[in-house]
């Protein structure tokens, strides 16, 4: 995995972190995994940019449109449905390294 994918997959952890409980509180903003992709396809244009596994096996995925600059957030429990926990603008792709946390390790 590529640094820069590491980089947009750590933001977006921390973006499902901090809205776990708006994504809980709306269930209007879930439905299944397969609705919830073609619908940011088709209304959006966008495609998924990276993914990972968070704590208790919850998938989280990052779609965005090269194009539009439009970018959503989601997060799948087991055998739950698909949420948008996040959405905005201006999405590009962080080619910036990860800062190192502690040089002697």
């Amino acid at each position: 995995m590529t640094k820069r994918k590491i980089s947009l997959l750590t933001c977006g952890v921390a973006a499902m972190i901090m809205t776990t409980a708006a994504a809980t509180a709306a269930p209007s903003r879930c439905a299944s995994h397969t609705a919830v992709v073609e619908r940011l396809a088709d209304i959006y244009g966008e495609r998924r940019q990276a993914m990972g596994v968070a704590s208790g096996n919850t998938v989280i995925e990052v779609y965005a449109s090269d194009e539009s600059g439009s970018w959503s957030i989601t997060m799948t429990q087991p055998g739950g449905p698909t949420c948008l926990v996040a959405a905005g603008q201006s999405f590009r792709l962080a080619d910036m390294p990860m800062p190192e946390l502690d040089p002697d390790a």
